[in-house]
């Protein structure tokens, strides 16, 4: 297996334990020093075990739905769904790596909307989807 192999495998067992909620398999990706940016609250977390922490603290039930995995050399994209308490939240994980760990990764967090009568008749659903009125 070459190295954009095992980092997209690496990748698609990372989100398959966060959904089955093993911590210590979610988190084997990172670097012991990694960080993580969440961009929209401007909080930075420092090294796998707070990672870790911060996520295993969470209250809410959590589901991860992946989408899509694009990426090259060091720097992945994974686009996926995550459901809290069975809402939806769409979210971009941008994963940059050293070798096979993750060193960085930065985080985007959006909830769905509907889409805005001026446009509705441009657009049509995505694959899988139905297009709802804003």
């Amino acid at each position: 297996m070459d190295a954009e192999s095992r980092i997209r495998a690496s990748i698609e067992e990372h989100w398959r334990a966060s959904d089955r909620g093993d911590i210590e398999a979610e988190h084997a990706i990172y670097a012991a020093d990694a960080v993580l940016d969440y961009p929209q609250s401007g909080e930075r977390f420092r090294g796998r075990e707070t990672i870790a922490a911060q996520r295993g603290g969470h209250p809410a039930d959590r589901r991860f739905t992946l989408l899509r995995i694009t990426g090259h050399a060091q720097v992945w994209v994974s686009e996926c769904v995550i459901t809290y308490d069975g809402a939806p939240s769409y979210a971009v994980s941008l994963m940059e790596f050293a070798g096979r760990q993750v060193v960085h990764e930065t985080q985007y967090f959006a909830g769905p909307f509907g889409t805005p009568a001026w446009r509705a008749a441009l657009a049509e659903p995505m694959p899988g989807r139905t297009l709802v009125e804003g």
